[in-house]
């Protein structure tokens, strides 16, 4: 078996598919396979139209690739399978549709917020025509492997055609994750951020995507610290805060214990889990919802929101649940100060009631295998090359 790999093209600026194609690619290569990676080389976007440099790269993929795919098909042998790193190239799957092939899926959030299903991302009438291009094409993939129950579930019911095999491999998690002391993580992170961590403080990881809900963070943190008379930092790791979510902050009574922790580099993210009272993790909307996992690795209480996938991650875990924050911002004051009553329940957990939720999440935590992930996949390539050569 030979696998030829569709992924973005580097210039749409992606960090997260770059990182599940390469271990696509390195995981099937350890495994004795060939791997060639097909993508979209910059040509015209490469050129100085800086108004117009999104369209340029258009052109790039979806006029000048597809000739180029043409031309390298004829070459490939019988027993190569395409695999596409992502639903959303989508697009490029009407070249191989009579060839063996996978279609990884990821989530389908730009496409349902472009179908009207999410108020919170209103889409404009390009992005819908995008969307709609994106989904005629994966629409003509007969084999797809989705990262979740509920990504598979919205595969089903957005795919426009038939659809031959459908399989839910769970990501693996691609860098080690160990429950640390939390007295020496908490110092390691206090040493680098000068922060005073001893007690503990609240944690959210994540960029700044409509659905990773990082004002309610903020709103539920604020919820929880006017009902309180403990006093724990919140930190929000990820991306340097939006506009709106800057808003948010600076009306916030308590932003002097805000803080934004901006790139913090892999091997502090461990410390700052196992450091961690809680992670809280209010998502409008995941694929996947790596933090979750991330955490309870760490040995980390959760705190996340009442809905499929984060309730699959958390398997029997689920122990810190909260509902969706409203879209009526009259009701949003009543929802942060509800899902604020998971922090105190945390807070007063007995030592062998922490315990219980530690061990609870390692246990959940083990359908996260990157071995067991390449296995699958391993399967799922020969089943789709078998069904598709005889």
């Amino acid at each position: 078996m030979k696998i030829v790999l569709f992924t973005h093209p580097v210039f749409v600026g992606s960090q997260s598919m770059p990182r599940y194609a390469k271990m696509l690619a390195d995981g099937m290569q350890q495994k004795g396979y060939e791997v060639l990676i097909w993508k979209p080389e910059p040509f015209f976007h490469k050129l100085p139209f800086s108004p117009i440099k999104k369209w340029l790269g258009y052109i790039d993929q979806y006029f000048v690739f597809p000739l180029k795919v043409k031309s390298k098909l004829r070459r490939c042998s019988d027993d190569t399978i395409f695999v596409f790193a992502d639903q959303a190239l989508g697009p490029w799957v009407p070249l191989v549709k009579r060839k063996p092939h996978v279609i990884h899926c990821h989530d389908f959030l730009a496409l349902n917020s472009a179908l009207g299903k999410i108020p919170e991302n209103p889409t404009r009438e390009t992005g819908k025509i995008y969307q709609n291009f994106i989904r005629r094409g994966f629409s003509k993939g007969k084999h797809f492997i989705s990262i979740s129950k509920k990504t598979q579930e919205d595969l089903h019911e957005l795919h426009e055609g038939d659809i031959t095999s459908s399989a839910v491999c769970y990501n693996g998690l691609n860098r080690e994750f160990k429950v640390l002391d939390a007295h020496s993580a908490r110092n390691s992170l206090d040493n680098l951020l000068n922060i005073d961590l001893s007690a503990g403080y609240i944690l959210h990881v994540g960029g700044n995507q409509f659905y990773k809900n990082r004002k309610g963070v903020i709103e539920i943190y604020d919820a929880w610290r006017a009902s309180s008379d403990v006093v724990l930092p919140l930190l929000l790791v990820g991306a340097q805060p939006a506009d709106q979510l800057k808003e948010v902050y600076e009306k916030s009574e308590y932003k002097k214990d805000i803080h934004f922790v901006i790139g913090l580099e892999d091997q502090y993210i461990n410390a700052a889990y196992s450091g961690a009272t809680c992670l809280l993790f209010p998502s409008l909307d995941e694929g996947f919802g790596w933090p979750i996992a991330e955490a309870m690795a760490c040995g980390c209480p959760v705190i996340t929101t009442n809905r499929a996938p984060m309730t699959e991650i958390l398997g029997f875990a689920d122990f810190f649940l909260i509902e969706r924050r409203p879209f009526e911002w009259v009701l949003v004051e009543e929802w942060s100060t509800e899902s604020a009553r998971q922090i105190t329940r945390i807070i007063h957990l007995s030592e062998a009631e922490r315990q219980e939720c530690v061990a609870t999440g390692l246990e959940a935590i083990k359908k996260f295998d990157t071995e067991l992930f390449l296995n699958q996949l391993e399967e799922e390539y020969q089943l789709v090359l078998k069904l598709e050569r005889f």
